[in-house]
Formats: C-alpha cells, structure tokens, sequence
C-alpha cells in the first residue's frame, strides 16, 4: 500500500487534467475573437460591444487632482507617505545641499553611485563623496557595494505617488535598482497629474525611438508573500527619497 500511494495520487492528478481539458476554456471577450476548438460561436460575436474596460471608465476609482501646482503636490506628498517613500518640496538649491548632506550623515554613505547630469551632479557635489559613475560603464556588484544611487528622472505623477523613470533619464536600467537607497532629484515642472499625461509625455519626449527601459517606480521594493508581513527591499532598494526643487 505504502509504495502505491504515490502512483494513485498522480493518476487522481492526471484525471483530473484529462477532465479539465475536455471543457471548453471562454474566449476572450472581444468582439473579434475566434472561438476555442470545441466551443460554438455565438451569434452575435461580431456585434457584441467590447469588454475590455477603458482607462476612462477607471478614472471613478483614482483620486481626483486639483489643478494647481500646490494641490498636485499635496497628492503626491500623500501618496507618497502611504508608499513609505520620502518626498521633499524643496524652495533652493542650498535646501538640495543641505538634504543630500543630512541623508550622507545619517547613514553614513562611503560612496555613492549616480549618472552625470546637471541634477544629480549638484547632489553629488553635495554629498562630497566617492561617486561610482555610471556613463562608463561599471561593474554589477560595484554598483550594488555603493550606499545609495542618485538619479534624475522624466517625471512625477501625483495621482499614485510614482516616479517614471527609462534608461535615458535615470543612468541606465540598474542605477535605479542596486543600490538600497534611491534618490530621485526632480524638477518642479517634471510634477504631472495622473498616467494619461505620463504616457503623453514618453510620446511627445522619444515616439518614435522609445527608451529600451521604462519602469513606474511607486514606492520602495517590497513584497508581502510570507504570510502577509510587508517586507521592504526584497527585490530593490529598501528606502525611496525624492527631492523636487
């Protein structure tokens, strides 16, 4: 009995299977779709309205956004905080000065890793430490070995907190992603409102060259597959700063 349970349990799998596979699956709901082997078309296929959802009919369940600079911002803030990323409003260059060198102090960067640009060059002369940078080229567990990777970006949207971000903007694919602190400097008129603008920006920005990398960064890296404790830097950075000037 002990040696043939294990051939019964996979012949109940294997059953099982063969059973499933003698249903017809649904065909996609579009008014266009060919129907699966097996199953019988229906009439009226090609005059049923699509149900795929548009993103109008979403726009209900997504906060509203206030048409002013202050109200986009407050969003974001909040968005923000609930995301556990860090957002800061900042009035001069001298406050980016002085954040960047509150952030070195406090954990103690030894080096940290950025892309040359005109933001991300001020917060480095900031910081006043070694800078792995990444233009040239650069080794993976460098790269990760540094404190904390600062990166410009192409925008901030307000309805979900995010920062959009491609290979062009933010230093390459993994400058935004090794190491355990992001910093995100961004430009007051890089703020948008929600994802429609977002993605008209990418079109009027690189269409028809696109960036081979574009990510949607809301919060830190973080899963909650172990029974359902958040846990954050699983896959990424564990700590998400974003500086607007």
């Amino acid at each position: 009995m002990v040696g043939t349970t294990p051939v019964n349990t996979r012949e109940n799998i294997l059953t099982r299977v063969r059973e499933a596979l003698r249903v017809p699956a649904p065909s996609p709901s579009r008014p266009d779709a060919a129907p699966h082997a097996g199953e019988t078309p229906r009439a009226d296929r090609t005059n049923a309205p699509s149900q795929v959802p548009r993103f109008e009919s979403m726009r209900q369940w997504l906060p509203k956004v206030g048409p002013t600079f202050a109200e986009r911002a407050e969003l974001f803030r909040a968005r923000a905080l609930e995301l556990k990323a860090d957002f800061h409003l900042l009035a001069t260059p001298d406050e980016l000065n002085s954040r960047i060198s509150a952030l070195r102090d406090s954990e103690r960067w030894q080096r940290i890793a950025a892309h040359r640009g005109e933001l991300t060059g001020a917060a480095c002369r900031a910081a006043a430490t070694p800078v792995l940078w990444t233009d040239a080229g650069y080794a993976a567990d460098a790269l990760e070995a540094c404190d904390a990777g600062i990166t410009e970006c192409d925008a901030l949207i307000a309805q979900t907190g995010s920062v959009l971000v491609t290979s062009r903007s933010a230093g390459g694919r993994a400058l935004s992603v090794l190491p355990p602190h992001h910093v995100v400097i961004a430009r007051r008129e890089q703020l948008l409102p929600d994802l429609p603008a977002a993605f008209e920006l990418l079109k009027q920005k690189y269409a028809p060259d696109y960036p081979s990398f574009i990510s949607f960064i809301t919060g830190p890296s973080r899963t909650g597959d172990i029974e359902r404790i958040l846990v954050l830097g699983a896959h990424g950075p564990n700590k998400l700063t974003i500086l607007c000037l």
